[in-house]
């Protein structure tokens, strides 16, 4: 065997043995599963019995003397009442059907159902916040992997036996970005194809929309794979846990606050980025000076006005790929320079 691939393997043996990296991929799979079962619950159909009391309602409402009142009233002054087109003449046979049809009690009134739209989960649903759920678990995956090597000390007994940094430095970035991205990637695909059979056993699957958010996982899965790669980047330069996850979540919270404070356009935001990753393509909005037509329609200069522009997925993966290339450039220079202790 290579002494690389059973340097990769030995690295692969003890991240499967770290009690912190089991409990993270433990959460990935079980909030995932519960989300997944919540959307389905939540989504159900209504029961035979919900349905019953609905229509007892429903008959109980037409019943009502004060619906035949409502009715006649609208009959009697369809423009006043029902606020109806003058063609409609009042007492006519089709103001009392107009009437009658717009007024009488429906069995979706008195029904209510949430029906699962596997589009707008994909969209602004449960897919977005399993993605985060999962970039997050495996960043402290990368992180606390190499970061507990740090704090034992045990970096400088690794090196006795494989004393090229490089090679230390690469089989670790490979199990763990690898093992990030594989875990999500099957994660994220199951994940879609349970919910997409429910929404196929209830007749809510379109065309097309499946392969749709099978896409968005596999791109997701590839940004979890980066988070990862790049929270041990971090923790190999800074050499402490601490350090990393105060720096990651510092620029995921503020990030986007301090561009705008700095007069930076949302262009470079992390976040918006990483969402042009997982959505193939944003749109954001941005400053510009305003053209003399919307001057005038504002009636005075105001400046600057707000303009629609769209962030390809090209480009966010150019901006995102650029920071941890670098980030990973600097943890390479600074592991193979510095003294390990």
């Amino acid at each position: 065997m290579n002494s690389f691939v059973r340097l990769v393997t030995v690295e692969l043996s003890r991240l499967l043995h770290r009690r912190a990296a089991l409990v993270l991929v433990a959460a990935c799979i079980v909030v995932p599963t519960i989300i997944g079962v919540a959307v389905v619950l939540d989504t159900r159909p209504p029961s035979a019995s919900e349905v019953a009391q609905a229509e007892q309602q429903m008959e109980a409402e037409r019943n009502n003397p004060d619906f035949e009142d409502g009715v006649e009233q609208c009959i009697a002054d369809p423009q006043g009442w029902g606020g109806y087109g003058p063609d409609i003449a009042a007492g006519s046979e089709e103001a009392e059907k107009v009437c009658r049809s717009d007024m009488e009690p429906r069995l979706e009134n008195y029904l209510y159902s949430a029906q699962l739209d596997i589009g707008q989960e994909r969209d602004s649903g449960s897919g977005i916040a399993i993605t985060l759920i999962l970039a997050m678990a495996m960043m402290l995956l990368g992180t606390t992997f190499t970061g507990h090597d740090w704090a034992s000390g045990s970096v400088s007994n690794q090196l006795l036996f494989e004393p090229r940094r490089l090679r230390v430095w690469f089989a670790k970035a490979i199990v763990v970005t690898g093992a990030a991205t594989a875990l999500a990637a099957v994660v994220l695909t199951s994940y879609w194809l349970a919910i997409g059979q429910v929404a196929r056993s209830r007749d809510r699957l379109g065309d097309g929309v499946l392969l749709d958010c099978l896409q968005m996982g596999w791109r997701a899965a590839a940004v979890t794979g980066v988070a990862a790669l790049l929270g041990f980047a971090l923790t190999m330069l800074f050499r402490s846990t601490v350090a990393t996850l105060g720096i990651l979540f510092g620029i995921a919270l503020a990030g986007g606050i301090l561009l705008g404070a700095f007069g930076v356009s949302d262009r470079w935001n992390p976040a918006l980025n990483v969402g042009a990753v997982i959505t193939d393509g944003i749109t954001y909005y941005a400053e510009v000076p305003c053209s003399q037509e919307a001057i005038e329609a504002m009636g005075g200069d105001y400046g600057y006005c707000s303009e629609e522009r769209e962030l390809t997925l090209a480009q966010g993966a150019g901006v995102l790929g650029t920071a941890v290339v670098g980030a990973c450039l600097l943890s390479l220079a600074w592991f193979r320079q510095r003294d390990v202790p």
